[in-house]
C-alpha cells in the first residue's frame, strides 16, 4: 500500500522585491558662444548613472550626459559645436513592493537604462538666441532581497 504525505519547507532566497520605471522628457537651454542662425545637429553621448535608495517606495538615479549641439552662426558663414554637460537626478517610484522582505535595509538595487538619453528636439529659441533641447530617457529599476518561499515536498512511503 502507498499514499503521499506532505511536508512544508520554508526556503530563505533572493528575489525580486520591488520595481518600478520611469520615462521623462527633459528641456535644456544652452547658451551659445555666438549668436546662432542655424542649428546643424545635436547627440547625447557620454551617459553614466547609479541608483541609491531614497526610502522604502522609491529609487534616486543621479547621471549625466554631454549634449554635444553643432550650430551656425554668421548668418551660416561658420559653424561651431558646444558641448555641455548636463547633470540630473530622477526618483522612481516602486510601483510593485514584497512588504514581507527579510531584510528590508540590505536590499540590492539593478538599474537598467530601457532608453538611453536621447535628443527629440533642437531647435532655436524664439528669440534666437539660445538652443533648445528636448532629451528623453527611460528607466527599470528593480530591488533585491531576501524572501521566504514556501515549497511543498511529497514523500512517497511504501509499506
Amino acid at each position: 500500500m502507498s499514499f503521499k504525505e506532505y511536508e512544508y519547507r520554508e526556503i530563505i532566497t533572493k528575489a525580486i522585491c520591488g520595481k518600478g520605471s520611469k520615462r521623462t522628457d527633459a528641456k535644456h537651454m544652452i547658451d551659445p558662444v555666438h549668436e546662432p542662425t542655424s542649428v546643424l545637429g545635436c547627440w547625447v553621448i557620454n551617459h553614466s548613472y547609479e541608483a541609491n535608495r531614497l526610502n522604502e517606495e522609491v529609487i534616486e538615479i543621479t547621471g549625466s550626459y554631454d549634449v554635444n549641439v553643432w550650430y551656425a552662426y554668421e548668418e551660416n558663414s561658420q559653424t561651431d559645436v558646444i558641448d555641455e554637460r548636463i547633470y540630473y537626478t530622477e526618483e522612481i517610484p516602486l510601483e510593485e513592493r514584497d512588504t514581507h522582505s527579510l531584510n528590508q535595509n540590505a536590499d540590492e538595487i539593478i538599474a537598467k537604462v530601457t532608453k538611453q538619453p536621447n535628443c527629440l528636439d533642437c531647435r532655436l529659441s524664439d528669440d534666437e538666441k539660445v538652443i533648445q533641447i528636448a532629451v528623453e530617457k527611460e528607466f527599470l529599476v528593480q530591488l533585491i532581497g531576501e524572501t521566504k518561499v514556501n515549497v511543498r515536498v511529497e514523500n512517497n512511503i511504501q509499506e
